[in-house]
């Protein structure tokens, strides 16, 4: 400031803080506060003060702001500075936050060797609708994972006023920390999930905590530890009244004890409902009529509580584009140690989008929560495919009862047309389209309903869910009692969607190019040179924009220009071919492997001839949570030789 400014202003300006920290009450705060940090260091001199630490305990306290405050040099929000060389925060003083901060990371044992790899940890971050994700470091036995994060603490009424102690403690979601490897391909995988009590820092008579997080496995290792994150908590502003230690427990025991009664009288109810299921009919006990699936954290769960309606606000406009955009998560089966049968694990939603893919369950579920959203009579479908494989799909019923199928793995749709067995044979039957075989149950965030008709088939089966003599449903208000966000506050509501970041334009061009080093060197090693036609690379567009087009509405449009302007460009005696495809990565090595697997693809790559040219292009759409639809078409034209 005093090289920016005349000698005379800086004079000034000096004054009008000396005048400031002249008061008596500004003094008082600052000698309480350097006690109190020479306290904290005790055995240590004054030379050896944390200069950074005691200006970092003056912002926390409100003195420098208050400072600038009265000379006219700030607005509402406050900087405050943070340890480790973070960023500064942007704090609300008419607000109240939680001050997550990661310390760091031990005893990760299965990665003791990975310390030269180019696998990375990432920690993502949901509390109360709330989202962060961490910056990726270097996976190892003790990962460099330094990161702040700054949760507001409200209330669910919308107020701007600051939440009193009172209501803080009221607030019982956990923070849910979700732990992904990344290896150097760019694959996922879900180290460890886990949801922390954070409200122990209400004790606290400086309103902060430092905690060791143990982080446990998933599926089958969700007992063993899979390492421990050090963590530091803090509220800010901090409470004017700690609150007892037996005010917190009692508070938090009162709320485990009513979740835990109201999961006991689900149970029991959950026991005479199937009790009377199979009563109906013994055959019954073979149907897949799923009541309780279990978490990544090996929590055995009521189904209806992994779905809520999933506002998508403005990242996704219709209910189609939805399942676009489901069907570009990765499908992965829980993976196990050994053989044997497949392996369920309905992961939470959370530790779902973080890992970014998952099995048919978990695209159905987040498929029906989007379709939820936007106010259609949607359910989650159990049943099989061919050759009695298990599978979850979703189903859409409309105002005049018809019935349409939305397959989360493609996006795909089918409308339901069912045979009617009583019809004579010379009756002819419409012809299912489907890949789904039968159906035990569906449901949704309200409702359950089993499957009660003679036959489980999907060829025949009537979908008039209040029909009692088709259906079996479960009560309603036993859904409600263990599936209810305001009931059950320990299974935190859905996550907001997050938009996605990338620069498609560059991204594209960037991926582009690798691909045409990556075909360059590949004909050079069969000893041919490449020739590239730019034009013809910018004539391919418009196919793949139809192809993306065709995918989120099933329409088809541009075709016919798409040809004709290929014919135009084509010369007399000259022979086209495409290949088009799509990922749903940009890897570049990856993907020019798979396409090497197609002979068509081949067969461009190493088209040999007379003039000929290659071209490549590439076109990526972009759409929430990083997820994106990776076009590719390769392309050559060449003068056909007799």
């Amino acid at each position: 400031m005093a090289a920016s400014l005349p000698d005379e202003k800086v004079t000034e300006l000096r004054q009008v803080i000396h005048d400031r920290l002249s008061q008596d009450d500004m003094q008082r705060r600052i000698r309480e506060l350097v006690s109190e940090t020479l306290y904290n260091q005790a055995g240590k001199t004054t030379d050896d003060l944390d200069q950074q630490r005691l200006i970092g305990s003056l912002h926390s306290r409100g003195i420098i702001d208050e400072l600038m405050t009265s000379m006219g040099l700030t607005n509402k929000q406050k900087h405050r500075p943070t340890e480790s060389g973070e960023k500064p925060l942007h704090v609300d003083s008419s607000k109240r936050y939680l001050y997550l901060q990661v310390l760091g990371g031990k005893a990760f044992l299965e990665h003791l060797m990975d310390t030269n790899s180019s696998s990375t940890f990432t920690l993502y971050v949901h509390f109360r609708r709330q989202r962060f994700v961490s910056r990726s470091v270097v996976s190892c036995c003790e990962p460099d994972l330094r990161e702040g994060f700054l949760l507001e603490l409200r209330k669910d009424t919308g107020s701007n006023r600051m939440i009193s102690a009172g209501d803080t403690l009221a607030l019982a979601d956990p923070i849910h920390l979700v732990l992904i490897k990344t290896d150097c391909s760019g694959e996922s995988s879900l180290i460890g999930s886990h949801y922390m009590e954070w409200r122990r820092v209400l004790l606290s008579s400086r309103s902060r905590l430092c905690v060791a997080v143990e982080i446990n496995g998933v599926g089958g290792e969700a007992k063993v530890p899979a390492g421990i994150l050090e963590l530091r908590l803090e509220l800010m502003p901090r409470l004017e009244k700690v609150l007892s230690d037996d005010v917190v427990t009692a508070q938090i025991g009162l709320e485990h004890g009513r979740v835990a009664e109201r999961e006991r009288l689900f149970l029991v109810y959950a026991k005479q409902w199937w009790k009377e299921y199979l009563q109906v009919r013994p055959s019954h006990a073979h149907r897949l009529v799923k009541i309780f699936a279990q978490d990544e954290n090996g929590i055995n769960r009521p189904v209806c509580s992994y779905l809520s309606p999933l506002l998508a606000g403005r990242l996704l406009d219709n209910a189609r584009q939805a399942a676009r955009f489901v069907s570009l998560f990765g499908y992965e089966r829980a993976p196990t140690v050994g053989g044997g049968a497949k392996t369920e694990q309905w992961c939470s939603m959370h530790a779902y989008l973080s890992k970014g893919k998952g099995d048919c369950e978990n695209h159905a579920i987040l498929l029906c929560c989007l379709l939820l959203g936007f106010s259609l009579d949607a359910y989650v479908c159990i049943g099989t495919k061919a050759k009695g494989m298990a599978h979850a799909w979703v189903m859409t019923i409309d105002t005049t009862g018809l019935v349409t199928f939305w397959e989360s793995l493609t996006g795909h749709r089918y409308v339901h047309c069912p045979i009617d067995p009583d019809e004579p044979p010379a009756v002819p039957q419409p012809l299912p389209k489907y890949p789904y075989r039968t159906v035990g149950c569906v449901f949704n965030h309200q409702s359950f309903y089993a499957n009660s008709q003679p036959s489980d088939s999907l060829d025949c089966c009537q979908f008039a869910l209040l029909d009692e003599t088709l259906w079996k449903c479960m009560s309603s208000d036993a859904i409600r009692s263990v599936c209810d966000v305001h009931l059950q506050p320990y299974w935190p509501v859905h996550p907001p969607l997050r938009g996605n970041t990338i620069d498609a334009g560059l991204s594209s061009h960037e991926l582009e190019l690798e691909l045409r080093s990556l075909t360059t060197e590949h004909r050079q090693d069969l000893g041919l040179s490449t020739v590239w036609d730019n034009h013809l690379a910018y004539l391919l567009t418009p196919a793949l924009a139809a192809y993306e087009l065709e995918r989120c509405t099933g329409l088809t449009a541009g075709n016919s220009e798409f040809q004709q302007s290929i014919r135009r460009s084509i010369a007399d005696g000259h022979t086209f071919k495409g290949f088009p495809i799509q990922f749903i990565h940009s890897n570049a090595r990856r993907i020019f492997a798979s396409c090497l697997k197609s002979p068509v693809c081949t067969e461009i790559v190493t088209c040999r001839g007379d003039q000929v040219r290659l071209a490549i292009r590439v076109r990526i759409y972009p759409y929430p949570e990083s997820t994106n639809a990776v076009w590719i078409m390769f392309a050559c034209k060449y003068k056909s030789v007799l």
